[in-house]
């Protein structure tokens, strides 16, 4: 019993230099994580419009957002589409860039650096040079596809077209996809390819057993930050519908998100919308924590089928 008390004292010791190293970090949780998650739940459940002090309102406002909204089911099904579809197929696109480039004998910096070029562009400046090129009637890609016999499209001022649009914006500033596939895609051992090639494997066994077993958390990764930014996806969806519109942007001029017919539309631009420029903090607040629960969601998901995703390779 004599010696329970020094050992209990050195683990208190060894417990409080750990929380005064790990300080920082608790002290910036706290302030910057903890407290707005807190104040935004408490303001979900008021009356609040940024002048007057918020008045009580009980469940009004998430009845409000689920019932009665009419522009919080079509930015909430916008969302999930880029998240299912646009995240897709970047990851996919920036993976064969990166395998197409890794196989390249000669050229191989200029074309991981024409590729990647594109990924630097400001988004507001891809969007704007994205929407005059795919201008239905005056634009070089629609120009192109008429003068081959191909249908063209109405792309940003087509509600069926304007998703796809932005994917293709998203596909065409894959760069940073590319170059983290590429830093992985060098790495994997080339024994294990020599050996299977030796026991007759092609190229598709040799990608499944080999490739993708030993890039899975890479990908991973490319999947899980590809789902924190679509549910973040707010300038190029509401650039591209204001220019499409014919809005420019100016003193009096007023624009309702989401132009062709809500097909733009996505829930950080209801929560700016509403907590910005309506202001109802209230019903934003709302809206920010379905982002918050959507993305909690579907990173634990992703985090479970992990094994999964490794596992399909072998």
């Amino acid at each position: 019993m004599t010696g329970a008390h020094p050992l209990r004292s050195k683990r208190r010791r060894s417990a409080l230099r750990t929380a005064a190293f790990l300080s920082p970090w608790l002290i910036g949780f706290a302030v910057f994580f903890v407290y707005p998650l807190l104040s935004t739940l408490s303001f979900s459940f008021t009356r609040y419009d940024g002048f007057r002090q918020p008045a009580f309102n009980g469940l009004d406002n998430w009845s409000y957002v689920f019932t009665d909204y009419p522009l919080f089911w079509p930015a909430m099904r916008n969302t999930l589409w880029l998240v299912l579809v646009m995240v897709t197929c970047r990851v996919a696109f920036g993976l064969g860039i990166g395998l197409l480039i890794t196989k390249i004998k000669t050229g191989t910096g200029i074309f991981r650096t024409l590729f990647y070029l594109p990924y630097l562009a400001p988004p507001v400046a891809a969007t704007l040079a994205f929407v005059f090129l795919l201008n239905p009637g005056t634009g070089p890609v629609n120009t192109l596809l008429d003068a081959v016999g191909l249908p063209t499209p109405g792309w940003f001022t087509d509600a069926d077209w304007s998703k796809p649009a932005l994917t293709a914006l998203a596909l065409w500033g894959v760069g940073d996809l590319m170059v983290i596939f590429m830093a992985a895609l060098l790495d994997v051992p080339k024994e294990q390819y020599e050996a299977a090639e030796l026991d007759g494997a092609g190229a598709w066994a040799r990608f499944r057993h080999i490739t993708l077993p030993n890039i899975s958390p890479i990908i991973m990764f490319a999947v899980v930050t590809g789902v924190i930014q679509a549910m973040q996806y707010y300038a190029q969806p509401l650039v591209a519908g204001k220019v499409a519109a014919g809005v420019i942007g100016g003193s009096g001029q007023q624009f309702e998100p989401g132009y062709p017919d809500k097909s733009t539309l996505t829930l950080p631009q209801l929560v700016y919308n509403l907590g910005f420029q309506r202001f109802d903090y209230g019903t934003a607040c709302v809206v920010a924590l379905v982002l918050f629960a959507l993305s909690m969601a579907f990173t634990a998901l992703l985090m479970r089928r992990r094994g999964g995703l490794i596992g399909a390779g072998r």
